[in-house]
């Protein structure tokens, strides 16, 4: 039987400090990539309710001003550490901490302009967000 049954739907907060700059992580499961925290959303949850549960969990920080970005398919992906099938649900949302506590899912961060990030090694999901977050952003 296969691991995996249907299409996964996940949520990825592109989580915004006061001074706009973006929060990027450096993970074992997107190696030699940054990416932004998320991850599935549960039974019963809203889209929005799984950005902050994503967050709170993968950095410690309390998110607000939830807003959609985009959704974008994932399929079979070798990029990604095991083979899966997602549906990336992406949101912008924005934090007045910057105390950081990562979980065990990525091992270092860095907090960097949505602009200076597109020169950075962002997987293809999260460059594409960026990406579109800045057309209607600036």
């Amino acid at each position: 039987m296969p691991d995996q049954i249907f299409p996964e739907p996940t949520v990825g907060a592109f989580i915004f400090n006061q001074k706009g700059e973006i929060l990027l992580l450096q993970s074992h499961k997107w190696p030699g990539r940054y990416v932004v925290p998320g991850g599935h959303v549960e039974l019963g949850e809203r889209l929005e309710e799984a950005v902050a549960r994503e967050a709170k969990e993968e950095t410690g920080l309390d998110v607000y001003d939830v807003e959609f970005i985009n959704f974008q398919q994932f399929i079979y992906d070798p990029a990604f550490w095991k083979k899966r099938h997602f549906i990336f649900f992406d949101f912008a949302c924005k934090t007045d901490s910057l105390d950081v506590q990562l979980n065990d899912e990525a091992e270092g961060y860095i907090w960097v302009e949505p602009r200076q990030a597109l020169a950075m090694e962002l997987d293809t999901y999260t460059r594409r967000s960026v990406e579109e977050f800045l057309k209607s952003h600036t």
